[in-house]
Protein backbone atom coordinates (compact mmCIF):
# COMPACT_ATOMS: atom_id res chain seq x y z
CA UNK A 1 0.00 0.00 0.00
CA UNK A 2 1.21 2.96 -1.02
CA UNK A 3 1.52 6.39 1.28
CA UNK A 4 2.21 10.35 1.22
CA UNK A 5 5.85 10.94 1.77
CA UNK A 6 8.61 14.01 1.94
CA UNK A 7 11.91 14.22 2.00
CA UNK A 8 14.10 17.21 3.04
CA UNK A 9 16.91 18.59 1.16
CA UNK A 10 18.90 21.98 1.40
CA UNK A 11 18.24 24.87 -0.67
CA UNK A 12 19.54 23.75 -4.60
CA UNK A 13 19.46 20.44 -4.11
CA UNK A 14 15.86 19.63 -4.81
CA UNK A 15 15.84 18.49 -8.48
CA UNK A 16 18.98 16.34 -7.23
CA UNK A 17 16.93 15.06 -4.71
CA UNK A 18 14.10 14.67 -7.22
CA UNK A 19 16.20 12.16 -9.44
CA UNK A 20 17.32 9.98 -7.35
CA UNK A 21 14.10 9.35 -6.19
CA UNK A 22 12.35 8.65 -9.52
CA UNK A 23 15.50 6.45 -10.30
CA UNK A 24 15.03 4.43 -6.50
CA UNK A 25 11.31 4.27 -7.94
CA UNK A 26 9.30 6.58 -6.25
CA UNK A 27 5.74 7.61 -7.66
CA UNK A 28 4.23 11.20 -8.03
CA UNK A 29 7.16 12.92 -7.36
CA UNK A 30 6.84 16.74 -7.06
CA UNK A 31 9.48 19.54 -6.50
CA UNK A 32 8.50 21.85 -3.99
CA UNK A 33 10.97 24.38 -1.51
CA UNK A 34 13.61 22.18 0.28
CA UNK A 35 12.13 19.52 -0.19
CA UNK A 36 10.67 16.89 -2.47
CA UNK A 37 7.18 14.73 -2.12
CA UNK A 38 6.75 11.44 -3.46
CA UNK A 39 4.22 8.43 -2.81
CA UNK A 40 5.73 4.94 -2.22
CA UNK A 41 5.15 1.74 0.54
CA UNK A 42 7.11 0.72 3.41
CA UNK A 43 9.57 -0.77 1.13
CA UNK A 44 10.64 2.46 -0.44
CA UNK A 45 10.51 4.49 2.81
CA UNK A 46 13.02 1.95 3.93
CA UNK A 47 15.08 2.69 0.71
CA UNK A 48 14.62 6.31 0.89
CA UNK A 49 16.80 6.63 3.87
CA UNK A 50 18.72 3.70 3.41
CA UNK A 51 19.85 4.50 -0.40
CA UNK A 52 19.45 8.25 -1.45
CA UNK A 53 22.72 10.82 -0.66
CA UNK A 54 21.19 14.11 -0.24
CA UNK A 55 18.37 13.76 1.61
CA UNK A 56 18.03 14.90 5.07
CA UNK A 57 14.95 13.38 6.53
CA UNK A 58 12.50 11.51 5.11
CA UNK A 59 8.66 12.08 6.83
CA UNK A 60 5.61 10.33 6.96
CA UNK A 61 2.84 12.63 7.13
CA UNK A 62 -0.47 11.02 9.34
CA UNK A 63 -2.84 13.44 9.33
CA UNK A 64 -3.54 16.85 7.48
CA UNK A 65 -5.81 19.62 8.74
CA UNK A 66 -6.81 23.06 9.12
CA UNK A 67 -6.50 25.04 12.17
CA UNK A 68 -6.92 28.95 13.24
CA UNK A 69 -6.16 28.72 17.05
CA UNK A 70 -4.17 26.04 19.32
CA UNK A 71 -7.22 24.66 21.15
CA UNK A 72 -8.27 23.33 17.27
CA UNK A 73 -4.80 22.05 16.79
CA UNK A 74 -5.55 20.26 20.24
CA UNK A 75 -8.20 19.07 19.37
CA UNK A 76 -7.73 17.40 15.67
CA UNK A 77 -4.39 16.12 16.92
CA UNK A 78 -6.69 14.21 19.76
CA UNK A 79 -8.86 12.67 17.23
CA UNK A 80 -6.19 10.63 15.71
CA UNK A 81 -5.80 6.99 17.13
CA UNK A 82 -2.16 7.26 18.63
CA UNK A 83 -2.36 3.22 20.27
CA UNK A 84 -1.65 2.82 16.76
CA UNK A 85 1.81 4.40 16.99
CA UNK A 86 2.54 4.42 20.98
CA UNK A 87 2.27 2.62 23.94
CA UNK A 88 2.45 3.97 27.83
CA UNK A 89 6.66 2.44 27.42
CA UNK A 90 7.91 4.60 24.54
CA UNK A 91 8.89 8.12 24.66
CA UNK A 92 8.02 10.50 22.28
CA UNK A 93 9.09 14.12 20.70
CA UNK A 94 7.54 16.64 18.81
CA UNK A 95 8.91 19.22 16.64
CA UNK A 96 6.85 22.30 15.04
CA UNK A 97 7.73 24.58 12.28
CA UNK A 98 5.35 27.29 11.83
CA UNK A 99 4.70 30.15 8.55
CA UNK A 100 1.62 31.91 9.99
CA UNK A 101 0.06 34.79 11.55
CA UNK A 102 -2.30 32.65 13.76
CA UNK A 103 0.42 31.04 15.33
CA UNK A 104 3.63 32.78 16.40
CA UNK A 105 5.70 30.25 18.66
CA UNK A 106 6.66 26.69 17.05
CA UNK A 107 7.26 25.77 20.68
CA UNK A 108 3.75 26.10 21.65
CA UNK A 109 2.33 24.33 18.82
CA UNK A 110 4.68 20.88 20.25
CA UNK A 111 3.49 22.17 23.24
CA UNK A 112 -0.25 21.22 22.52
CA UNK A 113 0.59 18.02 20.21
CA UNK A 114 2.68 16.65 23.52
CA UNK A 115 -1.07 17.38 25.54
CA UNK A 116 -3.24 15.93 23.02
CA UNK A 117 -0.95 12.74 22.76
CA UNK A 118 -0.73 12.76 26.51
CA UNK A 119 -4.61 13.30 27.62
CA UNK A 120 -5.77 10.29 25.13
CA UNK A 121 -3.32 7.90 26.79
CA UNK A 122 -4.76 9.46 30.34
CA UNK A 123 -8.09 9.00 29.39
CA UNK A 124 -7.81 5.42 27.51
CA UNK A 125 -5.41 4.30 30.10
CA UNK A 126 -4.83 6.32 33.06
CA UNK A 127 -1.04 6.70 31.88
CA UNK A 128 0.91 8.35 29.26
CA UNK A 129 4.70 7.80 27.71
CA UNK A 130 7.05 10.12 28.57
CA UNK A 131 8.85 12.86 26.41
CA UNK A 132 12.29 12.49 25.62
CA UNK A 133 14.10 15.03 23.47
CA UNK A 134 17.44 13.01 23.08
CA UNK A 135 16.35 9.28 22.17
CA UNK A 136 12.42 9.23 21.54
CA UNK A 137 11.38 6.04 20.04
CA UNK A 138 9.14 8.44 18.20
CA UNK A 139 9.62 11.49 16.42
CA UNK A 140 6.90 13.33 15.55
CA UNK A 141 6.69 16.49 12.88
CA UNK A 142 4.30 19.25 12.69
CA UNK A 143 4.09 21.72 10.22
CA UNK A 144 1.70 24.65 9.65
CA UNK A 145 1.48 27.48 6.90
CA UNK A 146 -1.14 30.09 7.17
CA UNK A 147 -3.97 27.73 8.78
CA UNK A 148 -3.14 24.06 6.94
CA UNK A 149 -1.59 21.95 9.56
CA UNK A 150 0.77 18.55 8.40
CA UNK A 151 1.50 16.34 11.80
CA UNK A 152 4.50 13.49 10.10
CA UNK A 153 6.43 10.48 11.46
CA UNK A 154 10.04 11.37 10.81
CA UNK A 155 11.22 8.00 9.77
CA UNK A 156 14.93 9.48 9.72
CA UNK A 157 15.67 10.10 13.64
CA UNK A 158 18.98 11.52 13.28
CA UNK A 159 19.98 13.35 10.26
CA UNK A 160 20.89 11.74 7.34
CA UNK A 161 23.94 13.44 6.47
CA UNK A 162 25.31 11.96 9.28
CA UNK A 163 26.74 8.86 7.58
CA UNK A 164 28.81 7.45 10.51
CA UNK A 165 32.00 7.31 8.70
CA UNK A 166 33.24 10.62 10.07
CA UNK A 167 35.84 9.84 12.62
CA UNK A 168 37.82 13.45 12.91
CA UNK A 169 36.70 16.90 11.40
CA UNK A 170 38.35 20.32 10.18
CA UNK A 171 37.08 23.58 11.10
CA UNK A 172 34.76 24.27 9.16
CA UNK A 173 33.53 20.56 7.53
CA UNK A 174 31.66 20.66 4.51
CA UNK A 175 28.13 18.65 5.05
CA UNK A 176 28.05 15.26 3.47
CA UNK A 177 24.62 16.16 1.75
CA UNK A 178 25.60 19.28 0.42
CA UNK A 179 29.10 17.43 -0.66
CA UNK A 180 27.19 14.60 -2.33
CA UNK A 181 24.79 17.19 -3.94
CA UNK A 182 27.83 18.92 -5.42
CA UNK A 183 29.35 16.14 -7.15
CA UNK A 184 25.57 14.90 -8.50
CA UNK A 185 24.99 18.44 -9.84
CA UNK A 186 27.92 18.02 -11.58
CA UNK A 187 27.28 14.61 -13.28
CA UNK A 188 30.18 12.39 -12.47
CA UNK A 189 29.52 9.31 -11.76
CA UNK A 190 32.61 7.90 -11.85
CA UNK A 191 33.49 7.69 -15.45
CA UNK A 192 37.22 9.85 -14.82
CA UNK A 193 39.35 10.37 -12.02
CA UNK A 194 38.74 13.30 -9.39
CA UNK A 195 40.53 15.63 -7.82
CA UNK A 196 39.91 17.98 -4.67
CA UNK A 197 43.05 19.92 -4.40
CA UNK A 198 41.86 21.46 -0.83
CA UNK A 199 40.52 18.18 0.23
CA UNK A 200 39.80 19.23 4.58
CA UNK A 201 39.01 16.36 6.42
CA UNK A 202 37.34 14.60 3.00
CA UNK A 203 34.27 14.84 2.65
CA UNK A 204 34.02 15.42 -1.10
CA UNK A 205 36.70 12.63 -1.62
CA UNK A 206 34.42 9.68 0.34
CA UNK A 207 31.25 10.89 -1.49
CA UNK A 208 32.71 10.41 -4.21
CA UNK A 209 34.02 7.11 -3.64
CA UNK A 210 30.10 5.99 -2.35
CA UNK A 211 28.92 7.81 -5.87
CA UNK A 212 31.38 6.07 -7.87
CA UNK A 213 30.71 2.72 -6.36
CA UNK A 214 26.97 3.25 -5.96
CA UNK A 215 27.29 2.15 -2.31
CA UNK A 216 24.23 3.41 -0.33
CA UNK A 217 24.97 5.66 2.49
CA UNK A 218 23.40 4.67 5.06
CA UNK A 219 25.22 1.78 5.23
CA UNK A 220 27.51 3.33 8.08
CA UNK A 221 24.43 4.16 10.19
CA UNK A 222 23.60 2.65 13.41
CA UNK A 223 19.61 3.09 13.21
CA UNK A 224 16.78 4.61 12.20
CA UNK A 225 14.17 5.73 13.68
CA UNK A 226 11.22 3.75 11.56
CA UNK A 227 13.28 0.59 13.64
CA UNK A 228 11.66 1.80 16.53
CA UNK A 229 7.78 1.74 15.10
CA UNK A 230 5.67 -0.88 16.01
CA UNK A 231 5.08 -2.05 12.25
CA UNK A 232 9.22 -2.21 11.90
CA UNK A 233 9.70 -5.11 9.05
CA UNK A 234 13.36 -6.41 10.25
CA UNK A 235 13.31 -9.23 7.85
CA UNK A 236 12.24 -6.43 4.80
CA UNK A 237 15.20 -4.20 5.69
CA UNK A 238 17.22 -6.67 6.51
CA UNK A 239 17.00 -7.71 2.95
CA UNK A 240 17.32 -3.79 1.55
CA UNK A 241 20.93 -3.49 3.84
CA UNK A 242 22.90 -6.74 2.44
CA UNK A 243 21.62 -6.17 -1.29
CA UNK A 244 24.95 -4.96 -2.96
CA UNK A 245 23.64 -6.04 -6.71
CA UNK A 246 23.60 -2.31 -7.48
CA UNK A 247 27.23 -1.51 -6.54
CA UNK A 248 29.34 -1.37 -9.20
CA UNK A 249 33.40 -1.32 -9.99
CA UNK A 250 35.20 2.00 -10.13
CA UNK A 251 38.17 1.85 -12.68
CA UNK A 252 39.41 5.44 -11.63
CA UNK A 253 40.89 7.14 -8.91
CA UNK A 254 40.08 9.89 -6.66
CA UNK A 255 42.66 12.21 -5.39
CA UNK A 256 42.79 14.41 -2.35
CA UNK A 257 45.42 17.59 -1.49
CA UNK A 258 45.92 20.04 1.14
CA UNK A 259 48.45 21.72 2.27
CA UNK A 260 48.12 21.55 6.36
CA UNK A 261 49.03 18.54 7.33
CA UNK A 262 46.76 17.65 10.52
CA UNK A 263 43.51 18.03 7.42
CA UNK A 264 45.49 15.55 5.41
CA UNK A 265 45.99 13.18 8.95
CA UNK A 266 42.39 13.36 9.37
CA UNK A 267 41.20 12.93 5.90
CA UNK A 268 43.17 9.87 5.36
CA UNK A 269 41.16 8.39 9.09
CA UNK A 270 37.77 9.03 7.91
CA UNK A 271 38.07 7.77 4.32
CA UNK A 272 39.86 4.31 6.41
CA UNK A 273 37.21 4.25 8.26
CA UNK A 274 34.91 4.66 5.52
CA UNK A 275 36.67 1.11 3.88
CA UNK A 276 37.65 3.43 0.79
CA UNK A 277 41.66 3.21 1.29
CA UNK A 278 42.10 1.88 -2.44
CA UNK A 279 39.82 4.38 -4.12
CA UNK A 280 41.41 7.51 -2.66
CA UNK A 281 44.82 8.25 -2.10
CA UNK A 282 45.36 12.11 0.27
CA UNK A 283 48.64 13.51 0.07
CA UNK A 284 49.92 16.79 1.64
CA UNK A 285 50.22 19.37 -1.27
CA UNK A 286 50.05 22.84 -2.06
CA UNK A 287 47.71 24.01 -4.51
CA UNK A 288 50.14 26.10 -6.31
CA UNK A 289 52.28 23.37 -6.56
CA UNK A 290 49.28 21.31 -8.94
CA UNK A 291 50.66 19.66 -12.19
CA UNK A 292 48.50 18.60 -14.83
CA UNK A 293 46.96 15.01 -14.06
CA UNK A 294 47.66 12.10 -16.53
CA UNK A 295 44.58 10.88 -16.77
CA UNK A 296 41.23 12.98 -17.70
CA UNK A 297 39.66 14.48 -14.51
CA UNK A 298 37.01 16.26 -12.98
CA UNK A 299 37.96 18.57 -10.11
CA UNK A 300 35.22 19.54 -7.39
CA UNK A 301 36.96 21.90 -4.58
CA UNK A 302 35.23 24.15 -1.50
CA UNK A 303 37.74 26.68 -0.82
CA UNK A 304 37.90 28.90 2.18
CA UNK A 305 36.10 31.87 2.09
CA UNK A 306 37.40 34.14 4.48
CA UNK A 307 34.19 33.35 7.07
CA UNK A 308 34.83 30.13 9.37
CA UNK A 309 38.47 29.59 7.79
CA UNK A 310 40.41 33.05 7.73
CA UNK A 311 43.44 32.75 5.47
CA UNK A 312 46.08 35.27 5.00
CA UNK A 313 45.74 36.53 1.30
CA UNK A 314 42.32 35.31 0.23
CA UNK A 315 41.98 36.94 -2.92
CA UNK A 316 45.38 36.00 -3.53
CA UNK A 317 44.24 32.31 -3.42
CA UNK A 318 41.56 32.71 -5.57
CA UNK A 319 43.83 34.17 -8.06
CA UNK A 320 46.15 30.83 -7.91
CA UNK A 321 43.36 28.73 -8.14
CA UNK A 322 42.92 30.13 -11.44
CA UNK A 323 45.99 30.27 -12.87
CA UNK A 324 46.80 26.62 -11.74
CA UNK A 325 43.59 25.54 -13.42
CA UNK A 326 44.30 27.53 -16.64
CA UNK A 327 47.98 25.91 -17.08
CA UNK A 328 47.98 22.36 -15.45
CA UNK A 329 44.26 21.56 -15.86
CA UNK A 330 43.74 21.69 -19.44
CA UNK A 331 41.40 19.74 -21.43
CA UNK A 332 39.08 19.04 -18.03
CA UNK A 333 36.62 20.11 -15.96
CA UNK A 334 36.39 22.26 -12.44
CA UNK A 335 33.59 23.12 -10.48
CA UNK A 336 33.90 25.30 -7.72
CA UNK A 337 31.86 26.27 -4.66
CA UNK A 338 32.93 29.91 -2.76
CA UNK A 339 31.02 32.38 -1.46
CA UNK A 340 32.13 36.30 -2.45
CA UNK A 341 31.86 37.72 -5.70
CA UNK A 342 35.09 38.95 -5.61
CA UNK A 343 36.60 35.82 -5.32
CA UNK A 344 35.57 34.51 -8.24
CA UNK A 345 36.57 37.63 -9.69
CA UNK A 346 40.25 36.38 -9.50
CA UNK A 347 39.61 33.07 -10.78
CA UNK A 348 39.77 34.80 -13.83
CA UNK A 349 37.77 32.10 -15.78
CA UNK A 350 34.32 32.30 -17.80
CA UNK A 351 32.06 29.77 -16.10
CA UNK A 352 29.54 28.10 -18.09
CA UNK A 353 27.17 27.50 -15.12
CA UNK A 354 26.26 29.26 -11.88
CA UNK A 355 23.99 27.11 -9.94
CA UNK A 356 23.46 28.96 -6.25
CA UNK A 357 23.21 26.95 -3.09
CA UNK A 358 23.48 27.53 0.58
CA UNK A 359 26.64 26.31 2.76
CA UNK A 360 25.19 26.78 5.88
CA UNK A 361 23.77 29.93 5.72
CA UNK A 362 25.91 31.55 3.48
CA UNK A 363 24.45 32.02 -0.21
CA UNK A 364 27.34 30.67 -2.26
CA UNK A 365 27.76 29.44 -5.70
CA UNK A 366 28.95 26.34 -7.61
CA UNK A 367 30.43 27.17 -10.87
CA UNK A 368 31.55 24.71 -13.35
CA UNK A 369 34.66 25.85 -15.64
CA UNK A 370 35.78 23.86 -19.02
CA UNK A 371 39.56 24.40 -19.24
CA UNK A 372 41.24 24.82 -22.59
CA UNK A 373 44.43 25.89 -23.80
CA UNK A 374 44.73 29.80 -25.68
CA UNK A 375 43.02 32.68 -25.19
CA UNK A 376 39.17 32.39 -25.22
CA UNK A 377 38.39 34.08 -28.70
CA UNK A 378 41.06 31.99 -30.21
CA UNK A 379 39.09 28.70 -28.49
CA UNK A 380 35.78 30.29 -30.04
CA UNK A 381 37.25 30.85 -33.39
CA UNK A 382 38.37 27.37 -33.82
CA UNK A 383 34.45 26.29 -33.06
CA UNK A 384 35.39 25.71 -29.34
CA UNK A 385 32.69 26.04 -26.28
CA UNK A 386 32.60 26.95 -22.91
CA UNK A 387 29.24 26.02 -23.06
CA UNK A 388 26.58 23.20 -23.66
CA UNK A 389 23.27 24.12 -25.49
CA UNK A 390 21.87 22.97 -22.29
CA UNK A 391 24.15 25.09 -20.24
CA UNK A 392 23.77 28.38 -22.43
CA UNK A 393 19.28 27.32 -21.82
CA UNK A 394 20.15 27.49 -17.98
CA UNK A 395 21.93 30.76 -17.77
CA UNK A 396 19.41 32.60 -19.73
CA UNK A 397 16.45 31.03 -18.13
CA UNK A 398 14.24 34.45 -16.84
CA UNK A 399 14.32 35.00 -13.44
CA UNK A 400 17.56 32.82 -12.55
CA UNK A 401 19.37 35.14 -10.57
CA UNK A 402 18.06 37.97 -8.95
CA UNK A 403 18.18 41.61 -10.72
CA UNK A 404 19.73 42.83 -8.00
CA UNK A 405 22.04 40.02 -6.42
CA UNK A 406 22.52 40.15 -2.81
CA UNK A 407 25.52 37.72 -3.18
CA UNK A 408 26.63 38.24 0.97
CA UNK A 409 23.04 37.85 1.55
CA UNK A 410 22.95 34.83 4.85
CA UNK A 411 20.04 32.91 5.71
CA UNK A 412 18.57 33.38 9.30
CA UNK A 413 20.57 30.86 11.44
CA UNK A 414 17.22 29.42 12.80
CA UNK A 415 16.93 27.62 9.52
CA UNK A 416 20.75 27.17 8.18
CA UNK A 417 20.35 23.39 7.85
CA UNK A 418 17.54 21.13 7.82
CA UNK A 419 14.89 22.43 9.79
CA UNK A 420 13.54 25.53 8.30
CA UNK A 421 13.06 23.72 4.56
CA UNK A 422 9.27 22.79 3.62
CA UNK A 423 7.06 26.04 2.83
CA UNK A 424 4.03 23.93 2.58
CA UNK A 425 3.02 20.24 2.83
CA UNK A 426 1.29 20.41 -0.83
CA UNK A 427 1.14 17.24 -2.35
CA UNK A 428 1.11 16.96 -6.43
CA UNK A 429 -1.21 19.67 -6.41
CA UNK A 430 0.84 21.92 -9.31
CA UNK A 431 -2.22 24.32 -9.56
CA UNK A 432 -2.16 24.91 -5.98
CA UNK A 433 1.12 25.71 -5.67
CA UNK A 434 0.93 28.27 -8.92
CA UNK A 435 -1.72 29.77 -6.60
CA UNK A 436 0.44 30.34 -3.65
CA UNK A 437 2.77 32.03 -5.91
CA UNK A 438 0.37 34.38 -7.35
CA UNK A 439 -1.02 35.32 -4.17
CA UNK A 440 2.33 36.31 -3.25
CA UNK A 441 3.03 38.15 -6.35
CA UNK A 442 -0.24 40.08 -5.69
CA UNK A 443 0.27 41.06 -1.98
CA UNK A 444 4.17 42.50 -3.27
CA UNK A 445 2.51 44.64 -5.67
CA UNK A 446 -0.05 45.78 -3.59
CA UNK A 447 2.66 46.65 -1.14
CA UNK A 448 4.63 48.51 -3.52
CA UNK A 449 2.05 50.57 -5.07
CA UNK A 450 0.60 51.42 -1.58
CA UNK A 451 4.30 52.81 -0.59
CA UNK A 452 5.18 50.63 1.67
CA UNK A 453 8.63 51.02 1.75
CA UNK A 454 8.07 55.08 2.84
CA UNK A 455 5.24 54.27 4.93
CA UNK A 456 7.27 51.63 6.82
CA UNK A 457 10.64 54.01 7.64
CA UNK A 458 12.29 52.11 4.02
CA UNK A 459 11.72 48.66 4.54
CA UNK A 460 11.24 46.78 1.55
CA UNK A 461 9.10 43.86 0.73
CA UNK A 462 12.19 42.05 0.53
CA UNK A 463 12.96 42.89 4.64
CA UNK A 464 9.06 41.98 5.25
CA UNK A 465 9.08 38.43 3.26
CA UNK A 466 12.76 38.13 5.10
CA UNK A 467 10.89 38.78 8.97
CA UNK A 468 8.59 36.71 7.86
CA UNK A 469 10.90 33.68 7.11
CA UNK A 470 12.19 34.14 10.22
CA UNK A 471 8.68 33.79 12.08
CA UNK A 472 7.75 30.77 9.91
CA UNK A 473 10.54 28.60 11.47
CA UNK A 474 10.48 29.73 15.01
CA UNK A 475 12.69 27.55 17.54
CA UNK A 476 13.07 23.78 17.24
CA UNK A 477 15.04 21.01 19.09
CA UNK A 478 17.47 18.70 17.33
CA UNK A 479 17.52 15.23 17.31
CA UNK A 480 20.08 13.36 18.71
CA UNK A 481 20.20 9.53 19.52
CA UNK A 482 22.52 10.11 22.61
CA UNK A 483 25.74 8.08 23.41
CA UNK A 484 25.94 5.17 20.13
CA UNK A 485 29.10 3.43 22.66
CA UNK A 486 31.71 1.43 20.29
CA UNK A 487 29.40 -0.87 18.88
CA UNK A 488 28.25 1.27 16.20
CA UNK A 489 26.53 -1.02 14.10
CA UNK A 490 23.92 -3.38 16.14
CA UNK A 491 23.14 -6.47 14.66
CA UNK A 492 22.55 -5.21 11.05
CA UNK A 493 24.11 -6.73 8.38
CA UNK A 494 24.72 -10.30 8.91
CA UNK A 495 25.66 -11.33 5.34
CA UNK A 496 26.95 -7.94 4.35
CA UNK A 497 30.80 -7.68 5.20
CA UNK A 498 31.89 -10.44 6.01
CA UNK A 499 35.43 -10.65 7.42
CA UNK A 500 36.63 -7.70 5.99
CA UNK A 501 39.11 -5.54 7.86
CA UNK A 502 38.17 -1.60 7.07
CA UNK A 503 41.33 -0.60 8.19
CA UNK A 504 43.00 -2.32 5.19
CA UNK A 505 43.21 -0.85 1.54
CA UNK A 506 42.21 -4.10 -0.54
CA UNK A 507 40.23 -2.89 -3.89
CA UNK A 508 37.04 -4.60 -3.25
CA UNK A 509 34.38 -4.53 -0.77
CA UNK A 510 33.63 -7.91 -1.80
CA UNK A 511 36.36 -10.57 -0.18
CA UNK A 512 36.81 -13.99 -2.08
CA UNK A 513 32.72 -14.58 -2.05
CA UNK A 514 32.72 -14.53 1.58
CA UNK A 515 29.49 -13.39 3.33
CA UNK A 516 29.50 -9.74 5.16
CA UNK A 517 28.15 -10.81 8.61
CA UNK A 518 29.62 -8.83 11.64
CA UNK A 519 30.04 -5.56 9.97
CA UNK A 520 27.13 -3.66 12.21
CA UNK A 521 27.57 -6.34 14.62
CA UNK A 522 31.27 -5.16 15.07
CA UNK A 523 32.31 -8.91 15.67
CA UNK A 524 35.81 -10.11 14.51
CA UNK A 525 36.93 -8.46 11.07
CA UNK A 526 33.88 -5.85 11.10
CA UNK A 527 33.94 -2.21 10.98
CA UNK A 528 35.04 -1.81 14.28
CA UNK A 529 36.56 -5.00 15.33
CA UNK A 530 39.89 -3.15 17.01
CA UNK A 531 37.88 -0.36 18.84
Amino acid sequence: MEFELIAKTFMGLEPVLAKELIHLGANNVQIGRRMVSFTGDKEMMYRANFQLHTAIRILKPIKHFKARTPDEVYEEVKKIEWQNYLDNNKTFAVDAVVFSDEFRHSKFVSYKVKDAIADQFREQTGSRPNISVTNPDIRLHMHIAETDCTLCLDSSGESLHRRGYRQESTEAPLNEVLAAGMILLTGWQGETDFIDPMCGSGTLLIEAALIARNISPGVFRKEFAFEKWPDFDKDLFDEIYNDDSGERDFQGHIYGYDIDPKCVGKARMNVKAAGLSSDITIEQADFKDFEQPANKSILVTNPPYGERISTPDLLGTYRMIGERLKHAFQDNVAWVLSYREECFDQIGLKPSIKIPLYNGSLECEFRKYNIFSGKLREFREEGGSVQTDDERAAMAEKHRFKKVREFKKRLDEEQENEEGDIRSFTFHSIERQDEREREREARRRRFERSGGDRERGGRSWHHDHEEGEKRRFGDRGKSHFGDRGKDRFGDRGKKRFGDRDFRDSRPSWKRDGKSRDGYRKGEKGGRHDDE
